[in-house]
């Protein structure tokens, strides 16, 4: 699967145009507050920086890196969400971008801890949505792409550290 040509699903151009309408729909609801854009990395990393651009508004960007992972207390497993470095979000307007939201937990997780924090407002972008695969209700105020159960790869979303270079949304 490493070394195969993905194939396009969505093209470069219609990408471009989906980030454009967000981020003119971002400017709209947002009428030149200045914006917290917080991305996930590594799978948001180039939608962010496009988005960003396609947005009118003053924006202070931030990454966060997120790790999780499986532990066990006892006889049972707790899944822990980590991630760095912490965010002030108290009386900002964040915005979280995403690349990929599919089971909800890492959203959920930052959208509650984030919203502890008694931001002014705090929505959500993410470039592909797989509505199928939800563990937790969490809903992206912005997304790009409604898509199904295929594995995507390319603009920043990647298998095994690869494809994430490409132009244009694929499967392999």
């Amino acid at each position: 699967m490493q070394n195969q040509k993905p194939k396009p699903v969505f093209t470069e151009e219609k990408i471009q145009q989906r980030v454009k309408e967000i981020g003119r729909q971002i400017s709209k609801d947002y009428e030149q507050k200045s914006i917290h854009v917080v991305g996930i990395l590594e799978d948001a990393f180039i939608f962010m920086a496009d988005l960003v651009r396609a947005i009118s508004c003053p924006v202070i960007c931030h990454f966060l890196k997120t790790e999780i992972r499986d532990v066990s207390e006892g006889n049972r497993s707790i899944r822990e969400v980590i991630y760095t470095p912490r965010i002030d979000a108290k009386g900002k307007d964040i915005l979280l971008v995403d690349g990929v939201l599919d089971s909800g937990v890492t959203l959920d997780y930052l959208v509650r801890y984030l919203g502890s924090q008694n931001p002014s407002s705090l929505r959500a972008a993410v470039l592909a949505d797989k509505q199928h695969e939800r563990k937790v209700e969490v809903p992206a105020d912005y997304v790009a792409f409604e898509v199904g159960k295929d594995f995507l790869v390319g603009y920043g979303l990647g298998y095994k550290e690869q494809h994430r270079n490409l132009p244009y949304l694929g499967t392999l």
